[in-house]
């Protein structure tokens, strides 16, 4: 089989000049069912490549425990399929808009500031991760007739980062392993991140969202030699709950796309599908330059604005593509493939059971654990879900203010039982009332999404400080976590003690509905009324819902629904809505 090299001036592939027109689209944000479809329209925009990234959380929920690796060996497969070359991008660190940056929360939650350096606990276990990802790639490049013509070392390292040895470690292991195609790295094209993360044995590319020629020569000075790629032309942009909805004109990210092209460089254009956030994976920012304000989580949806959308759909921005990328194609482009079925009709789906959030918790959470601080999620084995905390507040005392310090993320607040207030981390401590002992105070406490970049990577969520009465610590705390993956384990349902729905008088917990399907295809799930949660449906997690809006609906793929019965799960962290979730046809 041919090789696939970096030449000086361009990849060669046999000896012959190969231009990568990539796009962007992750096997994890899309289901499995659909990736042909997908990988499709990449071909008919006139891509003659697929770039995913691989995260690490996700693949390894606790350590030494690989969940379906095989999924991105599958990915490959039907990307070579579809005649596409393929760029992986396994990090360790991958940002991605993804919960923790793709990093294990039981990892970052015991080294802290440790990781992406190194640090040679961190080491180890990043290269135990890689070696997971080589048993998918190695087979699979494209020297062995696969799909995989280049391989990331770290992401934007320079962004975070100046440990040259942990990046030659990585190459160094990369190697070992059997990676033979081209390594590159990742960078914005400015000084300091290009000089702090690029390392020897590696292709230096940038990323950059306009400004190409620019940003080239700012990667000419740093590196005379070798192929210019933007690893990362951002043609959109992703929005955050409370937020305004991402958009990003077509006709001047067309313009864009076209000086690169015009400069002889290769592309990979993020993102050229950008799918949803299944499972609650959804990372989060901090705002303000100092990554110091308050968290600014990430919507379920990461349409991203790209040229295909959430559902599949060619856009305006697709078409524009399509005609500058037919320009550069050998030959013909392929026809854009017809759209997935939709939904035939809408449907109601009514809530018949539900339980208590604390029945809930008893039936299907961890161990709770007592002492004289709170415990992390992190502490307590959660990446996502929910923690119960509960505090005794000692007397007999008058009343003095309560407050939550260190609080990430947001919480529901109970004394003695009756609901007092919903907190977040806008304020910090965050004020609760006055509040006399004795008292048992309860909170609840869910992680809107680990922060996905920036120096506050890895930062541990719950009641990261503590609960203050007046100014002192109270210092006697019970805790236990629901993982949200918990609802998904074989006999969950049944470990649950059902009652009617009628019952619940719009409080949170867990509601069962069910509805009749006859036409089964791509749908949009709305939950007028309800407040803040997720939603499964047939056992698939389709992320959180929210009432604070931008996002409205949450997506469902046609492949999730089947004919005849179909079940619905909500968790409601706040207060249920209206009795009805409608599932309609994906318009």
């Amino acid at each position: 089989m041919p090789e696939f090299v970096v030449g000086d001036n361009a990849f060669l592939l046999g000896g012959r000049p190969v231009r990568l027109l990539s796009g962007a689209l992750h096997y994890f944000r899309v289901h499995e069912r659909l990736w042909r479809h997908r990988l499709g329209m990449l071909r008919a925009m006139g891509l003659n490549c697929v770039e995913t990234y691989v995260p690490w959380n996700r693949h390894e929920p606790s350590p030494g425990r690989a969940r379906d690796i095989g999924e991105l060996g599958r990915f490959l497969d039907a990307a070579r399929e579809a005649g596409l070359y393929a760029i992986v991008r396994p990090g360790p660190y991958i940002c991605a808009e993804w919960d923790n940056g793709g990093l294990p929360a039981w990892l970052t939650g015991r080294l802290g500031a440790r990781v992406r350096t190194r640090d040679e606990e961190f080491v180890r276990a990043a290269e135990r991760w890689l070696a997971l990802v080589a048993e998918q790639v190695v087979g699979r490049q494209v020297d062995r007739g696969g799909p995989v013509v280049l391989v990331q070392v770290e992401n934007e390292y320079g962004s975070y980062g100046s440990d040259r040895v942990y990046l030659r470690r990585l190459v160094e292991r990369l190697r070992a392993l059997g990676v033979t195609v081209p390594l590159i790295t990742s960078d914005g094209p400015e000084e300091h991140m290009l000089s702090g993360g690029t390392v020897p044995g590696a292709l230096a590319t940038v990323n950059f969202g306009s400004g190409a020629r620019e940003a080239f020569a700012a990667l000419r000075r740093h590196q005379e030699r070798g192929p210019l790629m933007c690893t990362e032309f951002w043609c959109g942009w992703f929005t955050h709950w409370g937020g305004e909805e991402a958009a990003r004109d077509a006709r001047e990210a067309t313009g864009v796309l076209e000086e690169i092209l015009g400069l002889g460089a290769s592309v990979n254009i993020y993102m050229a599908h950008g799918g949803s956030n299944f499972g609650g994976w959804a990372g989060a920012n901090r705002a303000g330059d100092d990554f110091r304000g308050v968290l600014r989580p990430m919507v379920t949806s990461y349409d991203y604005d790209a040229p295909v959308d959430e559902f599949g759909r060619p856009t305006e921005k697709f078409r524009a593509f399509r005609r500058v990328l037919s320009r550069y194609a050998d030959g013909s482009l392929p026809a854009v493939p017809p759209a997935p079925p939709v939904l035939r009709a809408p449907v109601v789906a009514h809530p018949a059971g539900w339980a208590p959030l604390g029945e809930v918790m008893d039936a299907l959470g961890g161990p709770e654990e007592r002492g004289p601080v709170p415990p992390s999620f992190e502490d307590l084995g959660v990446d996502r879900g929910v923690v119960r905390y509960r505090f005794a507040v000692p007397g007999p005392r008058r009343a003095y203010p309560l407050w939550v310090a260190g609080l990430r993320d947001v919480a529901v607040a109970s004394v003695d039982g009756v609901r007092v207030a919903v907190l977040d981390d806008a304020c910090d401590p965050a004020p609760i009332g006055e509040v006399a002992g004795l008292a048992e105070v309860e909170l609840w406490v869910e992680s809107l999404g680990r922060v996905n970049y920036g120096p506050r990577l890895g930062e541990p969520k719950g009641v990261t400080g503590g609960l203050l009465h007046e100014r002192q610590y109270v210092h006697e705390v019970a805790a236990c976590g629901l993982r949200l993956d918990a609802l998904e384990e074989p006999g969950a349902m049944e470990a649950v003690g059902w009652r009617a729905a009628g019952a619940a008088g719009g409080e949170p917990g867990l509601y069962r509905a069910s509805c009749a399907v006859a036409g089964a295809g791509d749908a949009v799930l709305e939950l007028p009324g309800w407040v803040r949660g997720f939603v499964w449906v047939n056992g698939f997690c389709l992320g959180r819902y929210w009432d604070r809006g931008p996002q409205r609906a949450l997506y469902v793929p046609g492949p999730v629904l089947r004919e005849g019965d179909n079940e619905l799960l909500v968790l409601e962290c706040e207060g249920a809505g209206e009795p009805g979730l409608l599932l309609s046809p994906a318009a």
